[in-house]
This record gives structure tokens, sequence and C-alpha cells, in this order.
């Protein structure tokens, strides 16, 4: 047999993969908290290896904790369709962030092998490792290593907020792979989510096709001050590392308010300090923040203005900072080929569509600097995510694993 204009996925197949998941990790009411490499991780990894194999997929399993699932083409010596996204979540995270992407992959694989079609390229769903970023820093750091953004050992040196090491972890749950963290030739990158925005549901569209995402540029920095006692200590005299990293914070913040009104953001993420205790000043802190906007200049001007409040707030205080690291990613960065045919299947299936930019950030960002990508967006209650309340009903899936099904395989086919 072969798909034809009609196929369809099989929507109750794939919402009873979402409830299963939904069963592992669970954090608060209706959520999840299935942060990377953790048990509960290792126990949802397990599960969808074995739907995996199942499916008649060969499984590897990369340095870096990354998962494969391989479906055979006809013609192996073609370059692969990669299908994927996250398994791990936010500690106070959703069942669909991620985890809809995956198994959306798996889905398609599903489809396949019931009507009996094989495609001409190798179909691969991945599910890549830590791209939250909830335990350990920077996000998306294995799809990042795969694209030869960061080196393997540096990943497997990244120390988690509970004092574990990435690599010790990977080892402990037995999912530190041989296969090499390297990407090989790939013919094209596809990855459906969650729009994580309110968008889509405010105007009750079916689906969003991502035509490229903010610009964003973060960094983290750490405060060097002082210990000394909070009474006798002059003002003048003071090095506190933490009042240091809060004018910090809260400069970035006004930094996007400044942007607002044409939708730019600024986040103070986060702030750590030692000893943080009443009665001392706290003599280190560090603070993670980013800006982004639809346009990348203006994001580069908030960068710029992000940076220099760094150094303002930390001389302000008495104290010297430092950057510890600095990413940047987004941009018109996903292949105008993908998504016209995305597009394309969305107006064949006469789906209620719009093209929409991506906010957050994604896996899908690092693959795009490797192969042609594209993302497809399905709505979400009120854009609510990052969040246990974080919401969809199976028939906001419909589209976009329709458009996904339809597309992938055209791609795969040629």
């Amino acid at each position: 047999m072969s798909i034809t204009p009609d196929t369809r996925v099989d929507l109750d197949r794939f919402w009873s993969t979402i409830q299963a998941s939904a069963e592992i990790g669970k954090g608060r009411p209706g959520g999840l908290s299935r942060l990377t490499l953790s048990d509960e991780d290792r126990t949802m990894r397990d599960l969808f290896c074995d739907w995996c194999k199942e499916a008649g997929l060969t499984v590897e399993i990369d340095a870096a904790g990354n998962i494969f699932g391989r479906r055979d083409g006809t013609d192996n010596s073609l370059p692969p369709i990669l299908m994927g996204s996250h398994l791990d979540t936010q500690i106070n995270g959703g069942r669909f962030d991620g985890i809809a992407g995956v198994l959306a992959g798996l889905e398609v694989i599903r489809c396949l092998n019931e009507i009996g079609h094989t495609t001409k390229r190798p179909i691969v769903v991945v599910d890549w490792t830590n791209e939250e970023g909830a335990r350990f820093s920077p996000p998306m750091v294995a799809s990042g290593c795969f694209v030869g953004k960061y080196d393997i050992d540096w990943v497997h040196d990244r120390i988690g907020d509970d004092g574990t090491r990435f690599g010790d972890e990977l080892q402990r749950i037995g999912y530190k792979g041989d296969l090499p963290c390297k990407a090989g030739e790939i013919d094209a990158y596809f990855e459906l989510h969650i729009e994580q925005g309110p968008i889509l549901d405010a105007e009750k569209r079916e689906v969003g096709i991502v035509t490229g995402s903010y610009s964003v540029r973060g960094m983290r920095a750490s405060f060097a001050g002082q210990t000394s006692h909070t009474g006798p200590t002059p003002m003048d005299l003071r090095k506190n590392a933490l009042a240091a990293g809060a004018r910090w914070l809260t400069a970035v913040d006004d930094i996007g308010w400044d942007f607002a009104v044409h939708d730019g953001k600024a986040t103070a993420a986060r702030l750590t300090a030692w000893p943080n205790k009443p009665g001392i000043l706290s003599d280190t802190a560090e603070a993670v923040c980013d800006v982004r906007h639809s346009d990348t200049i203006t994001t580069r001007a908030m960068a710029e203005k992000m940076r220099r409040a760094l150094f303002e707030s930390a001389a302000r205080c008495g104290c010297e900072a430092t950057i510890e690291d600095e990413w940047e990613w987004g941009g018109d960065i996903f292949d105008q080929e993908l998504i016209d045919g995305v597009r394309a299947q969305a107006v064949r299936m006469n789906y209620n569509w719009r093209d929409i930019q991506s906010q957050a950030g994604h896996d899908a960002y690092f693959l795009a600097t490797h192969c042609p990508t594209t993302m497809i967006f399905a709505p979400c209650k009120n854009g609510i995510t990052h969040n246990n309340e974080e919401n969809c009903d199976p028939e906001d899936f419909v589209a976009a694993l329709n458009i996904m099904l339809h597309a992938v395989v055209e791609r795969a086919d040629r």
C-alpha cells in the first residue's frame, strides 16, 4: 500500500502516548516535573525506546544521551529525515511541551507502518537530551553538541543545581551511548511543538506555520564581592554581590518594558548567591538574563543595554562582574522550501492556519544551523506553558499531526 491524500494519523493512538507520558514524573496537579537525567527521565526514555522497538525502529543512543529511532527507507544511502523534540520538562512543567513533538514523530512512524508505506529516505525520530536546561545549564545542550556548538567533554562536565555531573548522571541512568554526538548529513528536520503563546488559541486557529523565530541574546554573569556584617559595615564600604545581581535583574526587566510597545521582551530569569544568609553580605552571586525581539537589530541594541547594565550594577555595589557565558539564537533560520511545503499541506487539507514566529527556544534552532529545518505549532489553551496548567485537547493536534505526516512523507519520497 501507499500513502494517499486522505491518509490521516490515528489521534486516539497518539493521545494514548501523551497520557502514558503524563503518568511519569508527576509534579503539581495536572503537570510534570521530569527533570533531565532523573530517575523519572530514565523511566520515560525506557518507555519511548520500547515504543520505538515495537514500531520496528532501530534504536541508537549517542554520547550526550540523544535517542534516535530509525526507520529504513528503500534507499538507505540517502540522507535521512529527522523528526523530534524532547521528553524532559521544567520543574513545574506541563504534559505537552516537547513531549508532543517526540510522540508526534512516533505517530508518523506508526501510521506509515499501518498503511505499509516505506519512504525512499530513512526517517528518524529523536528525543534530544536536556532541552529545558532546568537541571543542567545551558538549555538545548545536547542538540547543540550534535551540530558542533558544544564539545562533548564540556557537556559531560556540566554541573547541576544538585551538584551532580551531567556525564555521571548519563552513566547512572544507562543512557550514555556509544554513538558519537555528531551530526552526519541530514536531508531535513521537522519539529512539531505547542505554540507556547496565546495567538493560535485566541484566533481559533488550528495550526501555525513557523516562518522564523525571535532573535534571542542571553548571558550568565557572576558577581564578586566581600562578606561582612550587615550591622556595622558602612554603606560606602559594602561589596554586596547579592545586591549587585538584584540590580542587574531589575535593570534588565526595565529594558523589557522599554521595548514592550514593539513586543520586545527581557527576562530576569535567575539569581543565586552565597552565603545568602541574614546578618551577612553575600560575596558571590550569579544571575541569568536574556532579551528577545522579532527584529535582530533591535535585539542587539537590547543586548548592549543588558551588557552595560551588568557592569553598572556591579560598580554601584562595589563588586566586580564577569560574563561567564553568552548565547544567541533565532532569526530567519528556517528553510523556505520546507515552510512552503508545510503551508501547502495546510492549504490542501483546508485547515485554519496562519504564519507565526516562534518566541521560545527549541532544539530546531540548533538543527537549523546544520540542515534545512522547519517547525509546526499546535495551539495550547490560553498560551499557558512551563506551568502545570499547560493544557491541550486531542483535537488541538489534528491539523499539526496530519500536516507533518504528509510534509515529511513528501520530503522523504524525493
